[in-house]
């Protein structure tokens, strides 16, 4: 009798080779996912001398989807948190995908600002999404490594998009081709949806699963109740992601322009960093699972981000090292970063906080794309004036800064009496 309720209850557990397979399919949506987001990367100095864009109207294309993720994170919620994410996987993909067939269909500015809306629309709780499936489906000590598989995974999209003008370069004689097979690819996250959909649910016949996370729901009066970790832990999101995603925007223009790289060059050395993490994520994230010391680690990323941006400005060194070292930190902050607020936050209000933390990242970042734009364009930024990209350089340092202050303030709290395991808690404790 023993022995059969044994049997019962470890098959109550899905096995691991069926969470490894659902991780892969739910990954595979973030692969397309980014590479849609991403493909703008390369396009952007065609954007500039096929249609006329100026830089302010490029950063407003990013403008565009973040205004959207915001607007989708403070009222979708409540249609993903009633719906569950196998619904919520299925909608936001479609709208991911509507979204990269309008952008590849536009041709002036505010017509690939729609696309670029409508992608932010289905990307970003696409990720929310994501986020609620791996906090149901891993525990414990193997939610920083499936984490960190899954940004591998997804940032692969990233590479793929940002070294597209080397492997599909036939198609960048116009602006449009690169973007419609884009498109295509945005259509895996429909099939991506649609195959968790049957996996889950056969699950759900076999197996007991985790409570789904309603890391997508966004509930104002618990806000007041996070603890001052976590908040430290949302600065620096927001300064992290408020510098990296805007400066890749910008990055092939940046290094054309200001250092005479010639565009395919541009591109490998912007795709550097996905590729960086790609390789590094899993490895710091299996790091943080075994040592602990999880404030320290961000600390240490945040300290080698801090120079990278002047560093480009200012001295003759070759390009390939502050962009390693950006890659360094790339891999290393998010890959302790997202798991660490499990460890801050009860179980119970998990999906308010990784909702609010995602919002606050959105609304950084929309802001610093628009203000790096704006202030190219301002002090004249181009091949004849290199030193107009400084202002925007120094803007990318001063967030680097706050960013040391925030993992500083964290690694202080996480050392006093009111710690939360960030620095002690490893997979063999």
């Amino acid at each position: 009798m023993s022995d059969i309720a044994t049997s019962a209850s470890i098959r109550r557990t899905p096995p691991a080779s069926y969470r490894w397979l659902v991780l892969l399919v739910v990954a595979l949506a973030m692969f397309a996912n980014y590479y849609v987001f991403d493909a703008m990367n390369p396009v952007g100095p065609l954007l500039e001398s096929q249609l006329g864009f100026t830089q302010s109207q490029i950063g407003l294309l990013d403008s565009a989807y973040n205004i959207a993720a915001l607007l989708i994170l403070l009222f979708g919620g409540v249609f993903i948190d009633r719906a569950g994410t196998k619904r919520a996987m299925v909608l936001f993909s479609i709208v991911t995908a509507v979204g990269g067939a309008l952008i590849a269909v536009g041709g002036r500015p505010e017509v690939m600002a729609a696309g670029r809306f409508v992608l932010g629309l289905g990307a970003e709780p696409l990720i929310v999404a994501v986020t609620a499936v791996l906090a149901r489906w891993f525990r414990a000590k193997e939610l920083s490594f499936a984490m960190a598989i899954d940004l591998t995974i997804a940032r692969l999209g990233s590479v793929a998009a940002d070294n597209s003008r080397t492997w599909a370069g036939s198609l960048f004689d116009s602006w449009q081709r690169p973007l419609v097979l884009a498109a295509f690819v945005g259509g895996l996250c429909v099939a991506s949806a649609l195959l968790y959909v049957v996996l889950e649910r056969r699950a759900e016949a076999t197996y007991e699963l985790g409570r789904a996370s309603g890391a997508d729901r966004l509930v104002l009066a618990d806000l007041v109740r996070f603890p001052r970790g976590y908040w430290y832990v949302v600065g620096l999101c927001v300064t992290f992601y408020s510098a990296v995603f805007p400066f890749r925007r910008f990055a092939n223009i940046f290094f054309v322009q200001a250092h005479g790289a010639s565009e395919t060059h541009a591109a490998f050395l912007n795709g550097v960093l996905p590729l960086t993490a790609m390789i590094a994520t899993p490895l710091f994230g299996l790091l943080a699972d075994r040592i602990g010391r999880r404030s320290t680690l961000m600390a240490v990323g945040s300290l080698v981000l801090l120079p990278t941006f002047l560093l480009m400005a200012y001295t003759r060194l070759p390009l390939a090292v502050p962009v390693a070292m950006i890659g360094v930190a790339f891999s290393l902050i998010p890959a302790v970063m997202w798991p660490s607020v499990a460890y801050l936050v009860e179980e119970s209000r998990l999906g308010t906080a990784y909702a609010l933390m995602t919002l606050c990242q959105q609304i950084g970042w929309a802001t610093m794309s628009w203000a790096i734009g704006f202030l190219n364009d301002r002090f004249g930024a181009g091949p004849a004036n290199p030193a107009g990209f400084n202002p925007g350089m120094w803007l990318f340092a001063s967030l680097g800064i706050l960013g040391l202050v925030f993992s500083f303030l964290l690694w202080r709290c996480e050392r006093g009496p009111g710690a939360h395991g960030l620095e002690t808690i490893t997979t063999r404790g």
